[in-house]
Formats: structure tokens, sequence, C-alpha cells
């Protein structure tokens, strides 16, 4: 058990703020799921800004780190190009 009082508030607000990373992430892998699942073009090309934004504002607050936002919306970017 901590012996501060203020390593005690900091593990509430980590516990706190990882209960938020990980909402968070998971919303991120399943939009990213639903983009790669979906064939038709019209809709992959409306979804991916939206995937996109929402990548870079994990990357901006150290959700994900930056090249895995990068190397998703790399990949990503081929899948909408691919769809005929």
């Amino acid at each position: 058990m901590a012996n501060h009082k203020s390593s005690v508030k900091r593990i509430r607000q980590e516990k706190k703020r990882a209960l938020h990373n990980h909402y968070y992430a998971k919303t991120m892998r399943n939009a990213v799921r639903k983009l790669r699942a979906t064939t038709n073009k019209e809709e992959a090309v409306a979804l991916f800004p939206k995937v996109q934004k929402m990548l870079d504002k994990l990357a901006k607050t150290n959700v994900i780190h930056k090249n895995k936002a990068a190397n998703l919306k790399s990949s990503l970017a081929l899948h909408v190009n691919k769809l005929g």
C-alpha cells in the first residue's frame, strides 16, 4: 500500500486514465475493423476521414503510438483505394 497521500492520489488518477484510454483504444479498433470490413467504396470514402481523425487524436494524446497511427492510416488508405 502507498505511504504518501500524493501516491494514493496518483494511483487513483492512473486507474481513471487507464480506463479512459482503454475505452478510446477499443473504440478506435472497432472503427478500423468496421472500415476494413466495408466493401462499398462510397461508404469507405465517407468513413475514412472520421477514422483518420480519430487515429490522429489518439496519437496526439499518446493513447496509441504515432507510428502505429501512421501505419494504420496508410494501410486503410490502400484498402479504400483498392475498392472498386
